[in-house]
């Protein structure tokens, strides 16, 4: 077997041939890469040149948009707000309700924020309920659901008069506080809560006292129907912090507790029943005792009012004692005789017969 072997002189010829190679393999890749360069940034330019245009036909029709609604809604006649009607189940005037919601007849329809006008029409204290619609072209309606005030409240133990009290409130079942402009005269029969010292009375504030909120419950669960007709609730004193003292329409004192309500009104509602059946009435009542309840009792009005009208049977005759003393009386005149003719009066003629 014969080895050839490989001269120098062809390894010295592949050197040259393998660096022009490489050199131009390099100059491939760099090529290859401004290429892709150039490609990428072609591409760049043209996306970017798309959302230009997309954003400027955006613009344009957003402000093309914009100038028609102006023009065709907001500056348009036909739409300006001509009528405002208003809808309430209480005593809001309706001078009250729109300068609280700024809203005013002649502004554009389509320009007034129903959303906001609802906002500030609920903010008012005697306002439960609200509901803004808006009528094209020109008409906007409100609907009101006032609170319904079930007492008055105030911080002094005593009021003539809540009518005419600065420091008598009206306030709801869910114990909302409200000023009233205009009273109505069923709201002088609603029963007073008096004594609530504890905190700060304020028109929209929610009473926050135990004791109040307790009479606020004693109230609402008073209105069953034996109850309503029975026991009226005039006046609830809450000055003291562990119990309530409450007077109805026949004067009668019941001191309830601030716990377990419904069971001290049934055991109330025994002794009323009792009463009826014994013809009586209550006069004072402690609720606070669980056993020996202190209770007292008085005559029915009826009886009083008989016992004054009506005299004894037999009246007692008392003597006239006289004031001043007697003078002398004069001699009566004669009687006349029953079936007689009167007696003239005699006159002297004696001195007719002397001339």
């Amino acid at each position: 077997m014969k080895f050839v072997r490989k001269s120098s002189g062809s390894r010295n010829r592949r050197a040259p041939n393998l660096r022009r190679r490489r050199q131009q393999h390099l100059l491939d890749v760099k090529v290859r890469s401004r290429r892709a360069t150039q490609h990428r940034i072609r591409k760049a330019l043209i996306f970017l040149s798309r959302v230009i245009l997309v954003a400027v036909l955006c613009g344009a029709v957003y402000v093309g948009t914009r100038q028609a609604a102006r023009r065709l809604f907001f500056e348009n006649q036909d739409y300006q707000l001509k009528t405002i009607e208003l809808q309430t189940d209480g005593t809001l005037q309706r001078d009250q309700v729109l300068r609280a919601a700024d809203l005013s007849e002649g502004e554009n329809i389509f320009s007034v924020n129903l959303a906001r006008v609802r906002d500030r029409i609920q903010e008012l204290p005697q306002v439960d309920d609200v509901e803004v619609v808006r009528k094209l072209p020109a008409e906007i309606d409100i609907r009101l659901v006032e609170r319904k005030p079930v007492a008055w409240l105030t911080s002094d133990k005593e009021i003539s008069d809540p009518f005419v009290s600065d420091a008598s409130f009206l306030v709801d079942a869910r114990g909302v506080l409200m000023k009233q402009k205009k009273l109505l005269p069923e709201y002088l029969g609603l029963p007073v809560i008096l004594g609530c010292s504890s905190e700060s009375l304020e028109a929209g504030k929610v009473v926050e006292s135990p004791e109040a909120k307790t009479a606020l419950e004693l109230l609402r669960l008073s209105t069953r129907s034996f109850m309503q007709m029975r026991f009226q609730i005039r006046e609830i004193d809450v000055s003291e912090s562990y119990c309530l003292i409450v007077t109805d329409k026949n004067r009668t004192r019941v001191t309830f507790g601030l716990n377990d309500l419904e069971t001290q009104l049934q055991r109330l509602e025994q002794f009323l029943v009792y009463c009826d059946n014994s013809k009586q009435e209550l006069e004072t009542l402690n609720l606070l005792v669980q056993r020996n309840i202190p209770v007292t009792f008085t005559d029915t009005p009826t009886a009083v009012i008989n016992d004054t009208i009506e005299p004894p049977v037999e009246p007692r005759v008392l003597k006239a004692i006289p004031v001043h003393s007697p003078a002398k009386a004069a001699s009566p005149p004669p009687k006349a005789r029953a079936g007689g003719t009167p007696i003239a009066k005699a006159i002297s003629i004696q001195r007719k017969r002397r001339d």
